[in-house]
């Protein structure tokens, strides 16, 4: 292997100054409005995005630029002035952080319905799984809640910027294992944060062994949903522990679970240095499978060209393309997002100049509080033109795989935005959508 260590260095908003490109490409104003914006929303970066992704040539066009520094547009005019006139005032940083906070809490800071998903074990709230979908749990190691670098989409955001009542967090894996031997619907584990990749093969060994040693008989997939890939290939190549995390996922394939590596690509751009593609090897010999997914954003990859080169070089690479997610309704949204027309389009373009091992990919999908809704396009019904939709995840099971129908609404980005079609009162999911449809405890 002839690739050449490299050491970790991080950047925050701190120490971002101190950045070469920083003060070679942009102007003071463009550096007021990193430090505006990064008081809101959180701002890190690291060397490997600076020095082997990011085109400088091409700020602040360059997607990998738009999907890690903060843009004066990701806030509102009216949230940018609040916090500029905090710092004018030169305030200490817990009064900075109260203007912060109560911009954050107009952001939705917890889409999706989030905090309806934590289950109970022996009475007890377990702050750090989440329950939503009956086959699907998700883990929050307390170790696992941060990441290499931040993307300036991330739905998670609030786990990165000290808001800790928003935070979902948990240490003990003995925990996850005793509820999914009481909940024998469990098939899937999804370790998830931030990103669990940032721990050392010995922190995450201390997650992962209490729970394939429990030899829990229905968990059959262990999930892991990150971005190191993208942000810190060097994790599996030259890092004191790449190879002893390498062995911890043979020993997951050996005693008989699925590993699945979800990976988070959102530019083809990511793809192409020689540390990715090595670490995708490295990481395939293990027996793990590595699926891709993106939201689909303005910006950084909102044409049907850069989705299909995506999903084409991963196939080439052996990775599994799965998803195109909408931007989620929070954060930032309202600078990323694409209406759900034109993702459509932008979708089937791709999708018919791939082969067919390349359309295992699903798209586009909502990740919203009733489920996992992909629009399937536009139709004219009885002389009405409506959004045809489907459930590929649902709180209810039953709702999965059901098509429905909305009126066309060509400003829509969000399931919220939409009305049922044909003069109905309500979609069918709506009536019961508090309920539960399996216990949680």
């Amino acid at each position: 292997m002839n690739i050449v260590k490299k050491e970790y260095q991080v950047y925050t908003l701190r120490n971002f100054k101190q950045i070469p490109q920083i003060r070679h490409f942009l102007s003071e104003k463009d550096r007021h409005a990193i430090e505006v914006v990064g008081n809101v929303l959180p701002f890190k970066v690291n060397n490997y995005v600076i020095e082997e992704l990011i085109d400088w040539t091409k700020i602040p066009e360059d997607p990998i630029y738009q999907l890690t520094f903060p843009q004066k547009e990701m806030l509102s005019t009216e949230h940018f002035r609040k916090m500029e006139n905090a710092l004018q005032q030169n305030l200490s940083s817990s009064e900075i952080k109260i203007t912060a906070n109560r911009i954050r809490a107009e952001l939705n800071p917890h889409p999706a319905g989030q905090l309806k998903n934590i289950p109970m074990l022996n009475g007890e709230e377990l702050p750090g799984i989440q329950h939503k979908y009956r086959e699907t749990v998700l883990f929050f190691p307390g170790s696992g809640q941060t990441c290499h670098a931040y993307c300036t989409f991330c739905f998670r955001w609030p786990q990165f910027v000290g808001m800790d009542n928003m935070k979902f967090a948990m240490q003990e894996a003995d925990s996850l294992a005793g509820y999914l031997k009481q909940h024998t619907e469990v098939s899937d584990v999804l370790i998830t944060g931030g990103d669990p990749m940032v721990m050392s093969a010995k922190r995450f060994s201390a997650y992962i062994e209490p729970l394939i040693n429990h030899q829990v008989p229905n968990l059959k997939t262990i999930r892991i949903g990150t971005k190191s890939l993208s942000y810190w290939p060097y994790k599996f190549l030259t890092d004191n522990d790449a190879d002893e995390m390498l062995r911890l996922f043979e020993k997951i394939v050996k005693q008989g679970y699925h590993l699945a590596f979800m990976a988070h690509f959102n530019h083809p751009m990511e793809l192409q240095t020689e540390a990715v593609r090595k670490a995708i090897q490295r990481i395939r010999n293990t027996g793990a499978q590595i699926r891709t997914q993106s939201p689909i954003m303005k910006h950084i990859n909102d044409t049907p060209d850069v989705w299909e080169e995506m999903w084409t070089e991963q196939v080439k690479l052996g990775l599994i393309p799965y998803y195109m997610f909408l931007a989620r309704n929070t954060g930032a949204q309202d600078y990323f997002a694409v209406n759900l027309e034109r993702a459509w389009n932008i979708f089937r373009d791709a999708y018919q100049n791939l082969s067919g091992v390349g359309r295992t990919v699903r798209g586009p999908v909502m990740s919203a509080d009733p489920g996992k809704v992909q629009i399937l396009g536009t139709n004219e019904i009885m002389g009405q033109k409506v959004f045809t939709l489907r459930f590929m995840q649902g709180r209810n099971p039953d709702w999965v795989a059901k098509p429905f129908f909305a009126e066309y609404n060509p400003e829509a980005i969000w399931l919220d935005d939409l009305k049922p079609a044909f003069d109905r009162p309500q979609f069918f999911f709506e009536e019961k959508l508090e309920e539960k449809f399996f216990e949680l405890n």
